[in-house]
């Protein structure tokens, strides 16, 4: 669901919703035991999504994790998601190292802005402590979703090579794509969201050929229709959605650097 708290504060940085007070109750035992389970290795823990939100829906929401440093980030998913299978549709839990967040690259300071204002801390060392409030800009922009070229090859790839189901690709896809028009739509209206709905709504308003292509991605996310595999092939076609999309993406905001075209 949509972060109600999400948008741009008075200073011009970025505002979302994200505290540890907004975690609904139901969810507590879930955050619990992956502490527990955390506990004394040295990791980071962060807790972010709809519960760090609060917008989490008891039984029909994904509880997601970032791990900084976490030795068995799957095992910890798979446990977390079969203990509280009543509770959640699953646990997932993104992994990565401290190194991530050093450096002047697209890719580290994107993960910068994710740590600083949408990631809750659980347990461990927390480098979003010291980090700044960002602004909410074209760089922020950029460094959340500057990689869509990157991901539009290695979509085919796995399509072509039919590594992963078409239907579940399509939603990757399609999550992706449409966090990166909500990009497009930040910039463009001169404000900050990452709302998938809202960015297929306005782009569509602001590019009206687009809005069939938008909404059938819109509609992968939401569980309203799944993709088919020729549904998938031609998102993914060069004349596609994805394709399009990357290049207004690199034309408005700019890709990261080496990914020039998403060829």
């Amino acid at each position: 669901m949509a972060d109600p708290g999400e948008g741009v504060a008075a200073d011009g940085t970025i505002r979302t919703g994200a505290h540890r007070d907004q975690v609904p109750a139901a969810f507590e035992p879930v955050l619990a035991d992956a502490v527990a389970f955390a506990g004394g290795s040295g990791a980071s823990l962060y807790v972010y999504g709809s519960v760090a939100n609060g917008t989490a829906r008891r039984g029909s929401s994904d509880v997601d994790l970032l791990s900084i440093g976490l030795a068995d980030p799957v095992v910890l998913g798979e446990r977390l998601s079969a203990r509280y299978a009543d509770r959640c549709r699953g646990v997932e839990v993104a992994a990565a190292m401290a190194s991530d967040l050093t450096g002047g690259t697209d890719a580290a300071y994107g993960f910068r802005v994710f740590l600083r204002h949408y990631c809750v801390h659980l347990t461990g060392p927390d480098p979003s402590a010291a980090l700044p409030a960002f602004p909410a800009d074209i760089r922020a922009a950029r460094g959340f979703n500057g990689d869509l070229g990157q991901h539009l090859r290695r979509w085919r790839q796995q399509l072509e090579s039919e590594m992963v189901a078409a239907d579940l690709l399509g939603t990757r896809v399609a999550r992706k794509t449409l966090v990166a028009v909500a990009g497009l739509v930040s910039v463009h209206d001169d404000t900050w969201t990452t709302d998938r709905s809202r960015a297929a709504q306005r782009w569509s308003e602001i590019e009206p050929g687009l809005a069939a292509a938008l909404g059938r991605l819109n509609s992968w996310v939401t569980g309203e229709r799944h993709p088919s595999r020729e549904e998938a092939v031609r998102a993914l076609a060069g004349d596609g959605i994805v394709a399009v999309i990357v290049e207004r993406f690199s034309r408005l905001i700019g890709l990261w650097t080496g990914d020039v075209d998403g060829q």
